[in-house]
């Protein structure tokens, strides 16, 4: 039977034990994470290029005769592909009002945004005067699809990396719309690109590390393999069901001779800075995420599985979104090494409210559910979920959906 103790009692492993990049505080279980011979991390590395080694006027040059390739061509300039979180919503104000582009806001509405997310999209396409097109897949496939991604990778969310990042690409395809803008670039936060050279949010990128490894294909047989525990003969998922996680296929994207690219590769990211933008400007609203302080009320506002998510990642590896988020303010200046260590022994790891709300959906025991992500443990890190320290229900998690 699983209990909840004190910190002062908490006896789980302690994953200050993790080697840690020497100038921020990333664990040696991040995915593809290396150091150099003074302990720092890749990725620090990369932003200390990127601070003091880009000509960010070259590439704002380099963007605007880009743009110049696209603007007034089709129908729409470009594509952005929008969550309504912080980045998306900075991307469209700024493509709207920096350089004056007519885009299609392409959302793969997956489910679970949450009220104020949905609130602050409105309050967004109602200012900026922007056209919208949203999807919003089978809720039963979905609660099949994180059921077999949490078994496969233990990860819940792969209906929603494959369908974020495939379905704006198919949307291009059809529409004929060959220009796709997308918000930071993944060598902001990891090191599998640099900032030598302008991210391409390509195929090759969706297979790298945003399908985890699983194609649709893969999970069409994955649902439908005996003994699964979504396996159902009288009513099978097909491939047509799966066809919102299908990337185009590169001469689909040839064809309309398509650039899939980071607005953060030609405009320094800086998400703070960005945040006091929209909220100034477009009346875009913070909302408190589990397992974080109050004042990060910008990071992953729009997800009602964000905290279970972290967990899972906490779980498998020994650290969350609150190393994430405090090595961002350290690489940026904002405070030391020594105040992120002091947030992670407070925030991370903590068991979120909302795992309730996915068990029921799941139809499966917390008890199942460690033992499904434990299996998934990344060495040296070994987690010990007997002690358990639960974390407080986020106000509207009442407001969900229950089912």
């Amino acid at each position: 039977m699983l209990t909840s103790v004190t910190e002062k009692e908490r006896t789980i492993s302690d994953p200050m034990e993790l080697k840690r990049c020497s100038r921020c505080v990333m664990p040696e279980t991040q995915e593809v994470i290396s150091f150099n011979n003074e302990g720092v991390c890749a990725t620090c590395q990369n932003i200390e290029f990127k601070q003091q080694n880009v000509d960010w006027d070259k590439k704002k040059k380099d963007f605007e005769e880009l743009l110049d390739q696209y603007r007034g061509q089709h129908e729409y300039d470009c594509i952005v592909p929008f969550s309504g979180g912080k980045d998306s919503s900075y991307t469209v104000y700024s493509l709207v009002k920096d350089w004056g582009l007519k885009p299609l806001i392409v959302s793969f509405d997956h489910n679970l945004l949450r009220p104020k997310v949905v609130e602050n999209r409105e309050r967004l396409l109602r200012k900026l005067g922007c056209d919208y097109l949203g999807y919003r897949p089978d809720w039963n496939l979905v609660k099949k699809l994180m059921r077999i991604s949490l078994e496969r990778k233990g990860d819940i969310l792969w209906y929603q990396h494959n369908g974020i990042f495939a379905y704006p690409m198919q949307i291009a395809v059809k529409h004929n719309i060959p220009l796709v803008i997308w918000g930071e670039p993944s060598a902001e936060y990891t090191s599998y690109y640099d900032y030598d050279d302008v991210e391409e949010v390509d195929e090759r990128r969706f297979n790298m590390f945003v399908n985890l490894g699983i194609t649709a294909q893969d999970m069409f047989g994955m649902l439908n393999e005996p003994g699964s525990p979504t396996a159902d003969d009288d009513n099978p998922v097909t491939m047509r069901d799966m066809a919102p996680y299908i990337y185009p296929s590169r001469k689909e994207l040839a064809f309309i001779k398509c650039r899939s690219i980071c607005l953060g590769s030609f405009v320094p990211w800086d998400v703070k800075r960005h945040v006091e933008i929209i909220k100034r400007e477009i009346d875009w609203e913070g909302d408190r995420v589990e397992g974080v302080p109050p004042e990060y009320d910008y990071e992953k506002i729009e997800d009602m599985m964000q905290g279970v998510q972290d967990y899972l990642k906490f779980i498998k590896r020994g650290w969350g979104r609150m190393s994430h988020l405090a090595s961002i303010d350290i690489r940026n200046g904002r405070f030391t090494r020594e105040r992120g260590m002091e947030l992670i022994k407070e925030w991370e790891g903590l068991r979120p409210a909302s795992l309730d709300v996915l068990l029921n959906w799941l139809k499966i025991s917390e008890e199942e559910f460690y033992q499904i992500a434990i299996r998934h443990t990344v060495a040296p890190w070994k987690h010990d979920p007997s002690s358990i320290i639960r974390g407080k229900q986020l106000p509207d998690q009442k407001d969900w959906i229950t089912d």
